[in-house]
């Protein structure tokens, strides 16, 4: 195992204490995915809109896979809003789910236009109300594409890693974006994700994370804990 710097993974008892920890996981992150960024290959608000909803239950790579054809066959929201339904679950079937996907996305397309002239809107209100589109997409259309979150995009990777580094306990993703949204500045709330996710993806992963190797070990309670337990190893189940 590559030396550490020393410990500080222990329960903070302070909220500055907690707020300094978190904000030295971040710089560490930052230094270690300086390009990290949305992996969802899209041009404008509303093909990221398009790619957030078919990532449900799906890879970022699959849904790269999908988009180019689907984009040039329905470029604007007017467009995929007259979308033939079984043209449309032929060309997104690979990302799973392509009945509800499909749907949603003519629907969501549809309220585009009847209520915000095409335009995809800018508010976390009026993005979480339309089909298909929940909190994690509507943050992630407005860190992305408009540069004004509402909060920190809260998915499954997000959710394991805030757990794992003590940073909560909920389950619930509001619940977690809220803690997060308090621990940090709103001007890092977009990066924050991305970073999270980055790490979560390349080191910390769900079922065999490299506790070995990784970059912020000294600051997590988890896998300081399962150092001590099995000090030769990666964490891993």
């Amino acid at each position: 195992m590559q030396n550490r710097p020393e410990s500080h993974a222990k329960k903070p008892r302070t909220a500055s204490e907690k707020n300094t920890r978190a904000e030295a996981v971040r710089v560490i992150l930052q230094s270690t995915y300086p390009d990290a960024h949305c992996e969802l290959v899209h041009n404008n608000a509303f093909q990221l809109l398009c790619a957030t909803i078919l990532s449900a239950q799906c890879t970022d790579v699959r849904v790269n896979m999908v988009t180019p054809v689907l984009f040039q066959k329905y470029p604007t929201a007017e467009a995929l809003a007259a979308a033939d339904f079984g043209d449309l679950q032929n060309i997104i079937r690979s990302t799973g789910f392509f009945r509800s996907k499909a749907k949603n996305l003519i629907l969501c397309a549809q309220k585009i236009v009847a209520e915000h002239s095409g335009q995809v809107p800018q508010s976390i209100e009026s993005l979480a109300a339309l089909p298909g589109v929940g909190r994690k997409t509507a943050n992630v259309v407005l860190g992305d594409a408009f540069g004004k979150p509402a909060g920190v995009v809260v998915d499954t990777h997000v959710k394991r890693l805030s757990r794992r580094l003590g940073w909560t306990r909920h389950n619930d993703p509001v619940k977690i974006e809220k803690v997060l949204s308090s621990l940090f500045p709103p001007q890092h709330w977009v990066q924050l994700a991305h970073l999270l996710i980055w790490h979560g993806r390349r080191r910390c992963t769900a079922r065999k994370p490299d506790c070995a190797q990784c970059e912020i070990l000294h600051l997590c309670p988890t896998g300081q804990r399962r150092e001590k337990k099995y000090p030769q190893r990666s964490y891993s189940r």
